[in-house]
């Protein structure tokens, strides 16, 4: 049976936290050094059979602190590595993100707390916020301050709180509870936002067709809706609502989703959400058989079928010695065919506000703007450095330290901002062997014959020539030597480059929200004549996604 051992947190080389479940597993001084013998980048789990008994141990990392999990039996790794990202999720939801060392420190009762209830005896039991703020207290700031001076006030205040929220709750009418929401949540100003971010990964080789292209998409939610409110979020794709469920791959829910409904019925997300922001649901979408399926094109996909906002060209073994490379970026603020339309002629229930304000992202998707547009350039490590580094657009920078070029291109003025389209070249010569370092490697042909008068004739398929011995010795090694030149800079260019953008208010799969719609019937608690406000946002980012081999 799968359980939980223990849990271990480090800022940087120092533990902050040991939490011990159930046996006895390996101490933390034990298994940090083992965990660091390990070359970087160091996977997800590690076996340790030199360890007695052998362990596996799984980890992640998040703000700079290490998470540690042993487990000594045969367990499910995608349980705990679950566990561990849930820890990290309530931590930060409890004690504020950025999660650091010194809030884990300064509220250790909390977080004592929350791993008790979140894991017991080594099975995972509740690892939902708004369930552990009903089990788990929280000193406030009169409790603190109370604390602090060492006045007997403090025992007093907490006594007389509990209660009275003890009357409090008696006097709620009874309702269902449910596991991810708390109960008797009340707000002033009723909202919903909805927002959906995509991060893009494409490949492309070095004729420009695609080799993948493939989006994962999160739906992020955050509800601030007083009572049980019984929700429906509508999705469709630019084929139609019919495709949704051949173009969403692999979906995840939130637990409160009602997975019934979206088997009947694909792309409808029926559900009473959690209170405040949280992950609804998750996807994967495959960008190539997707555009052929919406027509972009019949036969084989090229980088111009997926009409991304950014595509890169790498032209290299340039210039007399092979020595330069170049870099074309090619951008567009136009968004043809895949700018998603708002207002409420199109999306039913979200009102004309759809694709404004909301706490997470900006943007509009009425005019989506291409932002952050960074190219990278992985630089060989036979390279000394990069002479004559120029751009046309933007500036770029280069530590022989770093091993790549980093190059930034502006997305506002020129151009783009005038018909939408735009682009960019940089250029430069990598310096690596120096030319006293050519070597004469003798003859790269023989010769058959030698004249009479002692010169070398060399004969080919119209004429013989006489040549002196000298002249042509001295023409085959400049031939010798600007063969081996161009060749040595051809093992100095790069093999790739990649580019990392940014766009408000477009989604590479095309996914888009119809229609958010609150059950009256369903729904308890909500008050009558409260028309709660939505809006909806669309992000696609992409870290270093878009990569253009060469």
């Amino acid at each position: 049976m799968s359980a939980i051992e223990a849990l271990y947190i480090f800022d940087q080389h120092n533990p902050i936290l040991q939490h011990t479940y159930r046996s006895r597993p390996l101490s933390a001084s034990i298994l940090h050094p083992l965990y660091l013998a390990h070359p970087a980048p160091r996977p997800s789990f590690i076996y340790l059979p030199n360890t007695q008994p052998p362990t596996t141990l799984y980890s992640i990392v998040n703000s700079q602190l290490l998470f540690l999990s042993p487990v000594s039996t045969e367990t499910e790794p995608l349980l705990i590595l679950e566990f561990l990202h849930r820890v990290v999720d309530v931590l930060e939801d409890f004690l504020g993100p950025p999660l650091l060392a010194s809030k884990i420190e300064s509220n250790y009762d909390v977080v004592a707390q929350l791993l008790g209830e979140m894991c017991d005896a080594g099975a995972v039991s509740n690892t939902e916020p708004n369930a552990l703020r009903d089990v788990v207290e929280v000193p406030g700031w009169v409790g603190r301050i109370l604390g602090t001076v060492s006045l007997p006030g403090a025992s007093l205040s907490s006594s007389t709180s509990s209660s009275l929220s003890m009357q409090h709750l008696s006097l709620q009418p009874p309702v269902t509870q449910l596991p991810w929401r708390r109960a008797n949540v009340r707000h002033t100003s009723n909202e919903l936002y909805v927002d959906l971010v995509e991060s893009l990964a494409v490949t492309l080789a070095p004729s420009g067709r695609p080799l993948s292209a493939r989006v994962n998409g999160t739906i992020a939610l955050t509800a601030k809706i007083s009572g049980f409110p019984d929700l429906l979020l509508t999705l469709s794709t630019p084929s139609g609502k019919s495709n949704i469920e051949h173009a969403l791959e692999l979906p995840v829910f939130h637990p409160c989703v009602r997975l019934a409904r979206w088997r009947e019925r694909p792309g409808e997300i029926s559900f009473v959400p959690p209170d405040g922001r949280f992950v609804l649901a998750g996807y994967e979408v495959d960008l190539l058989p997707f555009s052929i399926g919406k027509g972009l094109t019949s036969s084989a996909p090229n980088a111009s079928s997926l009409q991304l906002p950014v595509n890169l060209e790498v032209r290299k073994s340039l210039g007399p010695s092979g020595a330069d490379f170049e870099v074309r970026l090619f951008l567009t603020n136009s968004f043809t065919g895949w700018s998603i339309p708002t207002g409420p002629s199109r999306v039913g229930g979200l009102g004309s506000r759809l694709g404004t304000s909301s706490p997470a992202f900006g943007g509009s998707s009425n005019a989506p703007i291409l932002e952050e547009v960074v190219v990278t350039v992985p630089i060989p490590e036979g390279v000394k450095n990069l002479a004559d580094l120029r751009t046309s657009r933007g500036e770029a920078q280069y530590s022989p330290g770093d091993r790549f070029v980093e190059w930034r291109v502006p997305t506002t003025g020129g151009t783009l901002l005038t018909t939408g389209q735009g682009g960019a070249t940089l250029r430069c010569s990598v310096v690596g062997i120096s030319d006293n370092d050519d070597e004469d490697d003798g003859p790269a042909f023989s010769f058959d014959d030698i004249g009479a008068r002692g010169e070398y004739v060399v004969e080919d398929a119209y004429q013989s020539t006489a040549i002196p011995p000298s002249q042509e010795k001295n023409e085959h090694q400049q031939r010798r030597s600007d063969l081996k030149r161009v060749a040595l800079n051809a093992t100095l260019m790069p093999s790739s480059a990649n580019v990392s953008f940014a766009v408000k208010g477009w989604l590479a799969s095309g996914v888009k929200v119809d229609s958010l719609i609150i059950n009256a019937r369903a729904s308890r608690g909500l008050g009558e004549g409260v028309k709660p406000y939505k809006g909806v946002k669309y992000l696609t980012v992409s870290k270093g996604g878009v990569e253009a081999r060469c």
